[in-house]
């Protein structure tokens, strides 16, 4: 593409030669790999040092960058752009390629055109498949699962019954949505299964990552709002309420009826506690804990969550507990001597 036709679609400001903008560009790189031909972006003063050494052919920029001999490409927001010209350079289109002969479909089921159903897939009875969308191997979709237009379903994933999907949304290898809640009731030494007939709704523009369970709800529904994203190995139990654009990273826990809201943020490993509620706007930081309560809007960190700076307070006077120890040790070996001197 020509560096005018990216400004153009980038909404960015050039900022070079008077012909700068007839650069051809042939590919999108990390500022370390970018090699002449390519266009890469800049999103911190700290990446600056690495200027002199790199060989791209123009580079994205938040601010006009003085005395710099390579073409700058001025935006917003330059992560968003790089985001925006990966996908119109690499990402590789969605192809129809029909419903293979290899696939198990019920005849009571409903798919519309141009739906992609690659061999060894299960569709169970009375399941909706809407227009666009790719199942891709060995998929297994329960009785009564609606899925929107567009989405992309990827090999092993199991879709139980009464799962409804919106549009848009992107399951990743491995996942289980729907799968039951772990809910069990102990009476006279044994535990009793408690029946989890309640289903789960994932609404639009969602992606879930790799070897997520989502857990359906014991009565209602297990809801993950619109646009949030979930990344690998996460973790979600019955009845939880996620809303929307909120950001699940790797390995984080969430128990039962915890109920979270628009654009929060659980970074890895984090755990929460069941009946929680973390307020709009939160984040958490990794390997924290929530316990039940609610957590109002802010910053937290440590097991149990307390505020980022209180944390941050803390692990300083953690770093000097063994100082802090031994001048304990010492002044109570000074007040047993005050203490033996004055009883002589």
């Amino acid at each position: 593409m020509k560096l005018k036709d990216i400004a153009s679609l980038v909404r960015g400001e050039i900022i070079g030669l008077p012909r700068a903008g007839d650069i051809e560009i042939t590919g999108v790189s990390g500022i370390h790999d970018a090699q002449e031909g390519d266009i890469t972006f800049i999103a911190a003063k700290k990446y600056l040092k690495e200027l002199p050494s790199c060989k791209a052919s123009c580079i994205i920029v938040n601010e006009a960058l003085p005395d710099i001999n390579i073409t700058q490409l001025k935006v917003s927001n330059p992560y968003l752009a790089f985001a925006t010209l990966l996908e119109q350079f690499y990402v590789k289109p969605k192809k129809f390629s029909g419903i293979s002969d290899g696939a198990i479909i019920s005849e009571k089921s409903h798919i519309a055109p141009e739906v992609s159903v690659f061999p060894f897939s299960y569709i169970s009875d009375h399941v909706k498949i809407g227009r666009g969308t790719i199942i891709y191997p060995y998929v297994f979709i329960g009785e009564h699962t609606t899925i929107g237009e567009q989405c992309l379903i990827y090999p092993h994933v199991t879709l139980r019954e009464g799962v409804r999907i919106g549009n848009n949304v992107i399951i990743h290898a491995g996942s289980v949505i729907g799968s039951d809640g772990f809910g069990y009731v102990f009476d006279e030494g044994t535990y009793h299964k408690i029946p989890q007939v309640g289903g789960v709704l994932i609404e639009d523009n969602v992606e879930i990552g790799s070897n997520v369970s989502v857990d359906r709800a014991t009565t209602g529904n297990t809801v993950i709002g619109k646009g949030t994203k979930i990344d690998n190995l996460v973790q979600i139990a019955h009845n939880v309420k996620i809303g929307s654009h909120s950001v699940i990273v790797g390995q984080a826990g969430i128990g039962g009826s915890t109920e979270i809201g628009d654009y929060v943020t659980l970074a890895g490993q984090v755990g929460v506690s069941d009946h929680a509620q973390i307020e709009s706007g939160t984040v958490i930081g990794g390997q924290s804990g929530i316990f039940m309560g609610h957590i109002t809007k802010g910053t937290y960190m440590g097991t149990p969550a307390i505020p980022h700076r209180a944390w941050l307070k803390a692990q300083v006077l953690f770093a000097k507990l063994p100082v802090l120890n031994k001048q304990i040790k010492e002044l109570e070996k000074k007040i047993r001597e005050l203490e033996r001197r004055n009883s002589g």
